[in-house]
């Protein structure tokens, strides 16, 4: 009971990303209740903070988190943390013995780093720090190169760069448990990918979309909007099967023009699955098909874990969906290519969200991208259904007047007849039905900056 007690009381110490902040805390978040965990954080959390302290977690916990997270830099096991640096000696003081022995025994190797946050450090100042804390009774060998163990000291001097304080906010010290996933925005970055288009999604934020849905191993995640297979790409990493659909034939079969640039054609060889084989995850790629996300093909069934997907805005690509205004008075040929027609977001978000109600197993999360007009967005413009719960939403700023916001939504009924029309009686629909508007209101905020940047150098001009 004792050994119990005494690893119940351990802290755990992030060292977060500043870049995608509002995605971090959803994302930690979701990757703690893949493993049935609460989010507790201390009394001092700060959302927008580089340095979240944990309780209530275990070491397998936060390896757990560090193996899928792009989010977070660094985990620690925290030992001791303070305002100051004498705030940090009495609580390194009084931390128990028996956590910190097994890593300081004579027979062990240790290092110890100093990390300093928005704030840079003289290397004497770095063997100041270090000889300070000759008060923790090491009692092992120092080893720079390999060591055992690494210890690090963390200074955290706040987030403003034009107003940095002569001393830390905050002093921590730890010891180093595992680093995050960041090197996978490297690795699987768009510009080395085999084949890409025009809207191919950022390796960070597939990721961070993948980690939002609770992809796991071994299961089925959809894309409806699949475009060249960057979310695929990103959930079959974590070893799940995946599939999706797209109207764009050229798209879906890695045909006609390239986006690369000094290429004027896809290779025959660029497709998603080539992707896929890229990273070695081919195995786990099911099938891409050719269908209009109106007009659903799946049979009635919960089929799907997760269904992630950036629909299109009509900004780099179009939004269509097979059909025509005039009356068919005749069945189709089957050889015939149909014509297609303007398919309307708010059309485009109320049929993924029925279509992810029906096909979703309870539980599942649909993740999806959500274009909005700044000076006019408010929360009552996300889209509603009554078979999900919303869990997060996440903006990522796109220019001064429009952003983008990643939704994240989990299944928690499954649908009923009337559901499907839910919406339409519902005071909060004819809000987001103005995302119609998006395409002409993003040029015209676009049209209008140019206006002014136009009207600035025509007034330089005359002043010159």
């Amino acid at each position: 009971m004792a050994t119990s007690s005494v690893r119940s009381c351990r802290q755990y110490l992030l060292h977060l990303a500043q870049d995608n902040l509002d995605f971090r805390l959803p994302e930690i978040k979701a990757l703690l209740a893949l493993r049935g965990k609460p989010f507790i954080p201390d009394e001092k959390f700060k959302e927008k903070s580089p340095f979240w302290c944990l309780d209530g977690l275990s070491e397998e916990d936060i390896r757990s988190i560090m193996a899928r997270s792009v989010c977070a830099k660094s985990a620690f096991e925290l030992w001791g943390h303070g305002q100051t640096h004498s705030e940090l000696r009495a609580s390194l003081l009084s931390y128990q013995s028996e956590n910190m022995s097994p890593f300081m025994h004579k027979d062990s190797t240790y290092r110890i780093n100093i990390y300093t946050f928005n704030k840079t450090l003289e290397f004497t100042d770095r063997i100041k720090r270090i000889d300070a804390l000759d008060y923790l009774p090491f009692e092992g060998t120092v080893n720079l190169k390999s060591p055992q163990h690494i210890f690090c000291l963390l200074e955290d001097y706040g987030t403003d760069p034009n107003n940095i304080p002569e001393h830390p906010n905050s002093v921590y010290f730890g010891r180093w448990l595992a680093d995050g996933q960041r090197e996978l925005i490297h690795s699987h970055s768009v510009k080395n990918r085999h084949f890409i288009g025009n809207t191919s999604m950022d390796a960070g934020l597939s990721f961070i979309m993948a980690n939002h849905a609770k992809v796991k191993e071994n299961d089925l995640v959809f894309d409806p909007f699949v475009g060249t297979g960057s979310l695929l790409v990103a959930c079959s990493h974590f070893g799940a099967y995946v599939c999706g659909t797209d109207i764009d034939y050229n798209t879906i079969h890695g045909r006609g023009r390239s986006s690369r640039k000094n290429q004027k054609w896809r290779g025959p060889d660029e497709n998603i699955k080539a992707n896929l084989r890229q990273y070695g995850t081919e195995k786990t790629f099911l099938d891409v098909m050719v269908s209009d996300s109106s007009k659903s093909v799946w049979r009635e069934a919960a089929l799907f874990d997760a269904i992630i997907t950036d629909p299109p805005y009509g900004i780099r690509e179009s939004t269509r969906r097979t059909g025509s205004h005039k009356d068919i008075t005749k069945p189709p040929d089957e050889s015939h290519i149909p014509v297609s027609q303007a398919y309307h977001l708010s059309d485009i978000f109320t049929d993924l969200l029925n279509f992810s109600a029906h096909h979703l197993v309870m539980g599942g999360r649909l993740v999806y991208w959500l274009p909005v007009y700044r000076p006019e967005y408010c929360e009552e413009m996300v889209p509603l259904n009554p078979c999900f719960q919303l869990i997060s939403n996440c903006e990522q700023t796109l220019s001064s007047h429009t952003s983008r916001r990643l939704i994240t939504m989990e299944k928690i009924k499954e649908p009923e007849e009337l559901d499907s029309l839910t919406h339409l009686a519902d005071p909060r629909f004819s809000p987001y039905q103005g995302h119609n508007a998006f395409r002409e209101k993003y040029f015209s905020g676009l049209n209008k900056r140019r206006g002014k940047e136009d009207n600035k150098l025509d007034f330089n001009d005359v002043s010159c």
